[in-house]
């Protein structure tokens, strides 16, 4: 990917809500974006307002509704929060700003005020927000079994369940040594794992595959639908976007449909727009898998965030290990850059040419349990040994340490 090309970046600052007290400056949402901390300190808190403020903008640009819409009183919290159920995180005193590539939108006292921003150069998004809790995603056949779930969860089983168009034969890339293929059984609306040996379905499956193949699936399915049609670049004119506004509005105003149907109408009438970017949060992409096969996951991800310029990847996690192959990624971007054809081939092996990440374009933030976030300082690009996830690590030598001195 060329150095010349232009990186879009948005930020939010975020005072006084959920577990985030303030922080010092605003967070910028790089093209590779990750949270660390421990449970509880507002990881997942900080990616949901980002998809919800990304969405809020989306809306916006598209003209799905007029400006007073979205700037009536408690609208936020009524109708955008509820969506990841973090409506309850607000607080008296809660500030948020989120400046995106088309408006600055502030959240005070209730109230959202927008700003469009002149002269702006906005690709429309395809935004995925991937929950911890799809591990028995595999289980479900339907967003109506989930009734207790979150609308983010039953929307990412709706796409899951559109993304089996695309399994055939489609080898995961979690294992290296023995090849695992995932295909998809149309007739009994069943996914199997298929090895040299054996054949099972994805409900019999270790939970780690259990948790990963619906990320793949979806993140695989989701970032070709949206690479084919930036290649067509079509927008719709004026005429167009007025017709849209009113069959969003009409469905909105149709007591007969319950929120599942909207919804779903929606994200048919939204097809109608051509979107040039995907923004894929992930919560949790490694659980339940072993050290390697987290990398190789990393690796997944960052090559689909590579296949668009403006595709950004967001992830949320208690792993040291995705931290350190992140490393791996800046450290082969930078190596990439001059090397021989016989060098770049070894470069290959340790680390993906097609999932090398620019130091430029990647932010870590760690969040403590005050209520801070912070930058994780960085080394000529490379993000800093010295962070949470690690410090812990060396903490259990010093207590190991502890104990032999009690012998």
């Amino acid at each position: 990917m060329s150095n010349l090309q232009i990186r879009k970046m948005s930020s939010i600052i975020i005072e006084n809500f959920g577990a985030i007290k303030m922080h010092n400056a605003p967070i910028e949402i790089k093209k590779v974006t990750f949270f660390i901390g421990n449970q509880g300190s507002g990881k997942s808190t900080v990616a949901k307002l980002i998809a919800t403020f990304m969405w809020i903008e989306k809306a916006l640009v598209r003209g799905d509704y007029e400006k007073k819409w979205f700037e009536r009183k408690n609208r936020f919290k009524n109708t955008f929060l509820p969506y990841h159920r973090i409506e309850n995180y607000l607080k008296e005193n809660t500030f948020i700003q989120y400046e995106g590539e088309a408006y600055i939108i502030i959240y005070e006292n209730e109230f959202l005020k927008l700003e469009e921003k002149k002269n702006n150069n906005y690709s429309l998004p395809q935004i995925m927000y991937v929950p911890s809790e799809r591990n028995f995603i595999a289980y479900v056949k339907s967003p109506k079994e989930l009734k207790l779930s979150s609308e983010a969860l039953k929307e990412f089983l709706t796409e899951f369940d559109n993304s089996k168009e695309i399994v055939k034969n489609l080898e995961l890339p979690i294992n290296t040594i023995n090849k695992v293929i995932l295909d998809y059984d149309k007739l009994n609306d069943t996914l199997n794992l298929k090895g040299e040996d054996y054949k099972i379905k994805l409900t019999e499956a270790s939970s780690g595959f259990q948790s990963f193949v619906p990320i793949h699936m979806v993140s695989c399915y989701l970032a070709k639908s949206v690479k084919k049609q930036s290649e067509v670049k079509v927008g719709m004119s004026g005429e167009e976007k007025d017709r849209f506004r009113k069959e969003v509005e009409q469905i909105y105003k149709n007591e007969l449909f319950t929120d599942e149907q909207k919804r779903i109408a929606i994200s048919v009438l939204s097809k109608k727009f051509n979107k040039t970017s995907f923004v894929n949060i992930v919560e949790e992409p490694e659980q339940n898998l072993f050290p390697t096969s987290q990398g190789n996951m990393l690796y997944s991800l960052l090559k689909i965030n590579n296949e668009i310029v403006d595709n950004k990847l967001i992830i949320t996690t208690h792993s040291p290990y995705l931290v350190n192959y992140v490393s791996l990624a800046v450290e082969a971007g930078k190596l990439k850059q001059g090397v021989t054809a016989v060098k770049e081939k070894q470069l290959n092996k340790i680390v993906p040419i097609s999932s090398v990440v620019n130091s430029d374009d990647l932010a870590i933030y760690q969040l403590n349990e005050k209520g801070s976030v912070e930058l994780l300082e960085s080394y000529e690009g490379i993000p800093s040994d010295e962070n949470f996830l690690n410090n812990e690590i060396g903490r259990t030598n010093e207590l190991f340490a502890d104990l032999l001195d009690l012998q």
